[in-house]
């Protein structure tokens, strides 16, 4: 199954106000930017129990500041849903309400549908009884509407174009790996024609590798032509030392450790090169929810566990399967 969880919460974090821009164009021009926001993401998990964060989901959660003054701050509350799911309205009816009840402050929510059915479009529920009606209507945007436009999102400069088009490439090439990797090689050459900065490249690039993965073979060629085509351009920002660590930077970070604990004779250093390789793994995998795992990680002292969970970390889908690796 495809990731598209991890790479979406590093997107939001990344880019929340280009992200708001490009899909909430109103809303973006009556928040005071300027003032900052505040993620609030540990907060919205003390809420929300872990057997529904166990999902597939991506929920986030910030604190913004708005223009007109009439609330000090509002809540934003952003789902991100991959699969449909038929109670998906009533999910965002409890979310918002308890929400409401824990900071008294207005919620707003929205949800991002990247599914790939056209005629799942969930924007509301509620329920009457003698009298009484509850419920909420909620702002929903269907990714798949996107799809006619390639042109006009390659074009676009927000970079949450970019994030939209890896995610709607990826679905629609779910059995013409070829095509998707010509895909990727397009998208991430197009990096360089927005004359983004070299920050800017290697974050977008992270998240189309992310979004669009790819079997070894094709991906072997696809980073041999990206490092063409950075030559070429004599820009090499991502191929030369971002190959995200998952596969020839972190071998390399994980072989010097290891190389180091046997040199020294010392289980410690062997570990050390393990735990390093795999906070390197977790992070570039998952992010700071797979940073999040560390801790536990850390206790383990048996080296054959500590290979099993670096070689799972390709693997995992989420930081919740991967803890499958030692639980």
């Amino acid at each position: 199954m495809i990731d598209f969880d991890s790479p979406w919460k590093e997107a939001l974090d990344v880019y929340f106000e280009p992200f708001m821009a490009f899909f909430f164009p109103q809303v973006h021009l009556e928040i005071d930017w300027a003032h900052g926001v505040e993620m609030l993401d540990k907060e919205l998990g003390q809420i929300v129990p872990n057997a529904e964060r166990g999902r597939r989901i991506v929920d986030k959660l910030i604190k913004v500041w708005r223009l007109d003054g009439r609330d000090e701050w509002v809540l934003i509350h952003i789902e991100v849903q991959s699969q449909e799911e038929t109670d998906f309205g009533q999910r965002m009816y409890v979310y918002n309400y308890r929400l409401f009840d824990r900071y008294n402050r207005g919620v707003a929510s929205f949800a991002i549908l990247g599914d790939d059915h056209p005629a799942w479009r969930p924007d509301h529920f509620g329920y009457s009884l003698w009298g009484t009606t509850a419920g909420i209507q909620f702002v929903a945007v269907k990714l798949l509407d996107y799809a006619a436009n390639t042109l006009a999102l390659e074009a676009d400069p927000n970079p949450f174009a970019v994030v939209v088009l890896a995610h709607l490439k990826t679905q629609e090439t779910g059995h013409d790996l070829q095509t998707r990797r010509a895909w990727k090689v397009r998208l991430v050459k197009g990096l360089y024609e927005r004359r983004l900065d070299a920050d800017n490249i290697r974050e977008l690039y992270r998240l189309i590798d992310w979004i669009m993965d790819l079997p070894k073979p094709l991906e072997g060629l696809f980073v041999t032509e990206i490092r063409v085509f950075e030559e070429e351009k004599q820009m090499p920002y991502v191929t030369s030392a971002e190959r995200l660590g998952r596969e020839a930077g972190l071998e390399e970070g994980l072989r010097q450790g290891l190389q180091k604990g046997r040199q020294e004779g010392r289980q410690e250093g062997m570990q050390e090169g393990l735990l390093a390789g795999i906070e390197l793994g977790l992070k570039l995998r998952f992010g700071a929810d797979g940073l999040m795992l560390l801790p536990e990680i850390r206790q383990i002292v048996d080296l054959d566990v500590l290979r099993t969970i670096h070689q799972s970390i390709e693997t995992a889908t989420s930081p919740e399967e991967l803890r499958k690796a030692w639980s």
